[in-house]
């Protein structure tokens, strides 16, 4: 067991690391009756072969763990955008999932035809950006357009940042602000724009897409990071020498489970033969509240 070395202070999250070493096909979650399930994948609209052997182990996860939604980070549909192609990268891979009732919440990708905002089935009602809360938990996502962060986004993430007082804030979107990819990296401009939100109104975690592999990212400003672009293409032995990189995959591809129970997230990190890549535990640590700042609203 691993614990940060230092004193996390405003928005901040602790990571309890655990030991990896579940059995291929093993769910090592509490998978508790009452918290919140789900599934995260990220750039997975191919529809080829690598994709349906994911969808196959995500399938089969929530066999043993009855997650009831799913993030999607973008790059949801490469290629042409028909009405056949969301059908077949989108629909036929996940139609057991689907037809059990789980909601794909998604994100856009730089390679996303913005009307997909317009796809019943993404869940985003028409905009490029949302916010959604799941009825079993105090937990409030943040979808986010990171190929647009203009002026009328921040102004709305800030206002909806500020009015939740939500116990888990957790925003997802396609291009991380903290990456160790030799392809991308750090969307450093990005990270100037809504990091300093994510610090002031008490996001704790922070899940992106857009390179090939997984990546999960030491606490940056008490916030912990997650990369997931691996759930349908690969960029193999990308991950480059970094002292950001807390655990890195890029032999394979991935998706990630998650449970919120209270104050505590656990994560685990399953590759495309079932085995489990990585997995912990998160801690949401309370944000201390200024005297400056006004009251919140409550949900």
């Amino acid at each position: 067991m691993v614990r940060p070395n230092r004193t996390l202070t405003s928005v901040s999250a602790l990571i309890v690391m655990l030991a990896v070493g579940a059995a291929a096909g093993q769910i090592s979650l509490p998978n508790k009756s009452g918290t919140v399930k789900f599934a995260v994948i990220g750039d997975s609209g191919t529809g080829g072969s690598d994709q349906l052997k994911v969808a196959k182990q995500l399938t089969a996860a929530r066999a043993q763990f009855p997650f009831t939604f799913a993030l999607m980070l973008g790059d949801n549909l490469y290629g042409s955008e028909r009405p056949t192609d969301f059908a077949h990268k989108f629909e036929q891979p996940y139609k057991t999932l689907l037809d059990a009732g789980v909601k794909f919440h998604a994100a856009l990708g730089n390679h996303d035809d913005p009307n997909q905002r317009f796809y019943k089935q993404f869940n985003m009602n028409g905009e490029r950006y949302y916010s959604f809360k799941p009825p079993d938990g105090s937990v409030r996502f943040f979808a986010l357009d990171s190929n647009y962060m203009d002026k009328p986004q921040l102004e709305w993430l800030e206002k909806e940042l500020a009015a939740s007082d939500s116990q888990w804030k957790i925003a997802f979107f396609h291009h991380p602000l903290y990456s160790s990819g030799e392809k991308h990296g750090s969307d450093q401009a990005l990270r100037d724009q809504i990091e300093p939100l994510f610090v002031k109104y008490g996001v704790s975690l922070v899940l992106a897409g857009h390179e090939h592999f997984y990546e999960r990212i030491k606490p940056q400003k008490g916030i912990t990071h997650f990369v997931a672009g691996s759930a349908a293409k690969l960029r193999k032995g990308n991950i480059g020498a970094s002292e950001i990189t807390a655990k890195g995959f890029d032999q394979g591809y991935a998706f990630l489970l998650m449970e919120i129970d209270g104050d505590t997230l656990q994560f685990q990190t399953i590759n495309e033969a079932g085995k489990t890549v990585d997995q912990g535990t998160i801690r949401s640590v309370a944000r201390k509240t200024s005297a400056s700042e006004a009251p919140r609203p409550k949900e």
